[in-house]
């Protein structure tokens, strides 16, 4: 069966066409290397011994989407992880995200309606639950009106997705709700390297590490919690590929209830910020220069997931640990950094 991977070598794509690889899939890539490299693709093959097909196009050219499709018809579904995702960037450039997060998507889905039975599984994002009223979140959570308009494009896209379902009946999608993916494949052949300033926490942490960032600025240690730094849940990158094969496997199995379905995707564990800063140090025998500054706006306090639904539905569950993924990604950073 082939599977259309669109963002495949970035860090969470990557990751899981590995996985689909391993489980027999045939995997088309398309990517625009804004914020990935071809490199991946060897690390990729080297993991699984098989290279994807890849295609290096922009999805907003619509033109070139449906040329897509029509030369590969035999496309049986896709995993969406193209888009924007720097919260800070998108209040900086609103309609960037706009057009590249819910543009793209529209296009795709266009495609998608005119085929027989079609898969898609959506990239979303714990971002849709704001600062939910209690925890662990579960999905049935009200979505609260978004911080940013990356979190507003995930808001957005789940609706046209579920709009599109209702009346498409050969079209079956699952959104997979992510809460803080971090880590590296275990062989670190491929990890996370964002292009320039980190925006997520663990490679600011590795990177400061290894010395080319001077300090780790924590926002904030005066909130409600147990240390008074902010707590997410962060589930390792390979737990959270493995969890988009088996959402996959579900709708090719045709298991799914309705044609539309959400699932939360985290380890159900919160780890503070200064847990995550004890993690790394505890793993790799080094000591984090940090520091503790003014909160940041847009922070919400606390965000971990019931993963309930994921386990029972799915037959899933995240099984590394935190100490692990902050391993892996210190092995990972510390072979790129070689």
């Amino acid at each position: 069966m082939k599977i259309l991977v669109t963002g495949g070598l970035g860090f969470i794509g990557s990751h899981t066409v590995v996985e689909l690889q391993n489980k027999g899939f045939e995997v088309v890539i398309i990517d625009n290397l804004s914020n990935s490299s071809k490199r991946v693709l060897d690390g990729i093959f080297a993991i699984t011994g098989k290279k994807p097909i890849f295609e290096e196009f922009d999805l907003r050219d619509k033109s070139k989407v449906e040329d897509f499709f029509s030369r590969h018809r035999d496309i049986e579904g896709v995993i969406h992880f193209a888009a924007s995702k720097a919260v800070g960037e998108s209040v900086e450039k609103p309609l960037l995200y706009y057009e590249n997060n819910i543009g793209v998507l529209t296009y795709i889905l266009q495609e998608l309606s005119k085929k027989g039975n079609s898969r898609f599984i959506f990239s979303s994002s714990c971002t849709v639950y704001g600062q939910a009223d209690t925890m662990p979140i579960t999905e049935d959570a009200p979505v609260k009106p978004a911080e940013s308009p990356y979190g507003n494009t995930k808001q957005v896209g789940e609706e046209i997705i579920r709009d599109i379902c209702k009346v498409t009946p050969h079209l079956a999608a699952i959104a997979l709700r992510y809460f803080n993916p971090i880590g590296a494949h275990p062989s670190v052949e491929i990890g996370e390297l964002p292009i320039g300033v980190p925006q997520n926490l663990v490679p600011y942490i590795t990177q400061t590490g290894i010395g080319m960032r001077e300090q780790l600025s924590v926002y904030g240690d005066d909130y409600p919690t147990s240390d008074g730094t902010c707590i997410r849940d962060y589930i390792h990158v390979v737990d959270l590929a493995k969890a988009h094969v088996a959402a996959l496997q579900r709708l090719v199995n045709d298991e799914n209830k309705d044609n539309y379905e959400v699932f939360n995707l985290g380890t159900g564990t919160g780890s503070s910020v200064l847990d995550v800063i004890k993690s790394f140090e505890n793993v790799s025998g080094k000591k984090l220069n940090y520091k503790i500054v003014a909160r940041r706006a847009g922070d919400v306090v606390e965000a971990y997931a019931d993963t309930k639904k994921a386990n029972d539905v799915l037959g899933w569950s995240a099984e590394s640990t935190l100490d692990d993924a902050m391993k892996s990604a210190w092995d990972w950073e510390q072979k790129v950094r070689s």
